[in-house]
């Protein structure tokens, strides 16, 4: 008896949830989204990039974009990079790109952007892949420089072109090599997220972007360490092993503003352990990260998105920002101020 009443429980129990699916169907008929099907529709962000651009296409690119600006064709230096990427699955060798020259050749012709790549599937992704990486990096700017007039020692001139900066400041000597991928043991098996910059204890850090301060303190793996957002929230930049005693420049705060070329800390050799302040790693080093941000879903959870900056970093080594030591302090200021209108929301 009792397995008889079970058994028509469980039946009672398998027509209510076919009536229950029906009725979810049947809302959904007029044109509506059930509850059911917004929660199984798949996120639209992306959830991968494997940026490969080398640093002499990058650079190619730049030269179009920068050498072109004013003229009656604008080339943009993603859209170039895009198109070559959408051409060749992404793979790029350290040479020049043909397929970016024939592009740019194509547009100064008179052709359509649009029409060109109507038809090319992973187009449209690259754009946003390679916006994200690089959305923040060339613009029009203002910048210090010395003043030929003798009355002024600096003046404000405007310019077009790249407006980020190398990790490391002008002037300090730094070398690195490509290791992204390598293995780390320390707590875990895991694969190196950035790129090593090997230099001197002490070497000034500059923001290559402007944004702010996300994090700022001590992690085991990553010692002293400072976390900056760009504005539009794309890019996510990690500075980490900083300066034993005295890691970061003393104003700076969870929360704080700064600006491409600003000093924010100084290179070390600190982390690889639970303890504060502790120096354990090997070789004096910026460990430089850059993760990029879809959704914020992606910012701490399991699928983070971390791009190898190698190419990046060989991008800016003409782009250094002139510091010096800050009278009264045992600070490094920046030598030339800069301004290129970009602020939070």
């Amino acid at each position: 008896m009792f397995i008889v009443i079970r058994l028509k429980k469980l039946i009672c129990c398998a027509i209510l949830c076919m009536l229950s699916l029906v009725l979810l169907i049947q809302a959904g008929a007029d044109g509506s989204v059930s509850a059911l099907a917004q929660n199984s529709a798949p996120p639209s962000y992306i959830k991968w990039v494997d940026f490969t651009v080398t640093s002499v296409v990058l650079k190619q690119a730049l030269k179009l974009d920068i050498d072109s600006y004013q003229k009656s064709i604008h080339l943009n230096w993603i859209e170039l990079l895009a198109y070559a990427a959408a051409k060749s699955g992404g793979k790029f060798k350290n040479k020049r790109n043909a397929d970016v020259d024939s592009l740019a050749a194509r547009l100064c012709g008179g052709e359509d952007l649009a029409q060109i790549t109507k038809d090319m599937k992973y187009y449209a992704y690259y754009v946003k892949a390679y916006t994200a990486v690089l959305g923040g990096f060339v613009g029009e700017y203002e910048i210090e420089t010395p003043s030929k007039n003798s009355a002024e020692k600096k003046v404000f001139v405007k310019k077009y072109g790249l407006k980020v900066f190398s990790p490391i400041a002008k002037g300090y000597y730094f070398s690195h090599y490509n290791d992204f991928g390598v293995s780390r043991s320390y707590g875990y098996d895991r694969k190196h997220l950035g790129n090593d910059l090997i230099g001197s204890v002490g070497t000034p850090i500059i923001a290559v972007e402007g944004g702010t301060v996300e994090a700022l303190g001590w992690n085991q793996y990553g010692g002293w360490r400072i976390g900056i957002r760009s504005f539009d929230n794309m890019r996510y930049y990690y500075y980490a092993h900083l300066r034993k005693n005295h890691p970061y420049v003393k104003t700076l705060e969870v929360g704080s503003i700064v600006k491409p070329g600003d000093v924010i800390g100084y290179l070390g050799m600190t982390g690889y352990s639970t303890r504060e302040n502790q120096n354990n790693i090997k070789t004096p080093h910026l460990h430089f990260g850059l993760q990029l941000i879809f959704d914020e879903s992606q910012k701490d959870g399991i699928n983070q998105i971390w791009i190898n900056v190698y190419h990046i970093v060989n991008l800016l080594e003409n782009s250094r920002s002139a510091v010096h030591l800050i009278a009264g302090t045992t600070d490094s200021g920046r030598v030339y101020d800069f301004f290129d209108g970009v602020t939070a929301d």
